[in-house]
């Protein structure tokens, strides 16, 4: 069979031909242009596993004789054609009509010292409204973009800080009941209905107390890669809820250094061992200790 596989993609490649490969980079083209619509969406984590098992399921097909396999997977393959844009159907309408009002959207990155300073806001303003026991849901934007969540709450396009946060969340003004999104360096609006937590992390009796401003801030860490900042009304006590969990009863000092954490790069880490022997690569040295002289 791996013999066969071989010869194939050897028979294909003798009769490649410029107009092929004018098709293939149109094709690749095209795909790229449809990840880069999608790029920042829920879907496309879903369109990237269900694209690696596609590819598993096809290459497993061609290798192995599976009769009943196969046939399960040239069935399902049409349905899969038809479900795909009904699952990806507001990702898609926001996508295209992006694309209609502004072309291609390159979105860039904050500058460091940007993130740093809205982190500093974010900070201060938790830590103050704690002492005060003001309820807060602070959610920031981070590769995944909010717009759907964002629509439901009243647009500001605010420069954040701590007193802009004070004043949102202080109790009993128009805005202070519902989630702030944080997007870069600016308020981009406040009042916003996030989705409430699905998994149970909250069922277990000594985290029933917590009421929905955790639900909701476990919820949005659950659909997409944002993190929530939340203050407890009724103790104050300061929390982060990332990836579908929490961390609770920060203090100020730990809640910037773990808000830093998420927007460090993350370092280069060195290749294996064993693909340094394959490629013939040498080992790294070891930093020799100074010696005493």
């Amino acid at each position: 069979m791996v013999g066969n596989l071989f010869s194939d993609i050897g028979f294909y490649l003798q009769r490649v031909t410029w107009v092929s490969i004018v098709d293939l980079v149109l094709v690749t083209a095209a795909f790229f242009a449809v990840l880069r619509l999608l790029r920042g969406t829920q879907a496309f984590g879903m369109l990237r596993g269900i694209v690696v098992l596609i590819l598993l399921t096809v290459v497993l097909a061609s290798l192995l004789p599976l009769p009943g396999f196969s046939w399960l997977l040239r069935t399902a393959l049409p349905a899969m054609l038809v479900a795909v844009p009904v699952i990806f159907a507001p990702e898609i309408r926001r996508a295209l009509d992006r694309l209609g009002r502004a072309g291609l959207m390159f979105s860039l990155s904050a500058a460091p010292t940007d993130v740093e300073r809205s982190l500093e806001a974010i900070t201060a303003g938790a830590q103050r409204m704690s002492d005060r026991s003001v309820g807060a849901l602070i959610v920031i934007e981070r590769e995944t973009r909010l717009d759907e969540y964002l629509e439901t709450g009243v647009p500001l396009d605010a420069l954040l800080s701590s007193e802009l946060l004070l004043q949102i969340f202080h109790v009993n003004t128009p805005l202070h009941d519902g989630a702030v999104i944080v997007r870069g360096e600016r308020v981009a609006a406040a009042a916003c209905v996030m989705p409430l937590s699905a998994s149970g992390t909250l069922s277990r009796a000594r985290d029933r107390q917590m009421g929905l401003r955790h639900r909701a801030a476990l919820g949005i860490s659950e659909v997409s890669d944002a993190v929530a900042v939340v203050v407890s009304e009724e103790t104050g006590a300061i929390s982060v809820a990332h990836n579908g969990r929490m961390i609770r009863r920060l203090d100020s000092s730990r809640l910037r250094n773990i808000l830093l954490a998420f927007y460090r790069p993350r370092p280069v880490r060195p290749l294996p061992a064993w693909l340094r022997r394959l490629l013939g690569r040498p080992r790294p040295r070891r930093a020799e200790a100074p010696s005493d002289s």
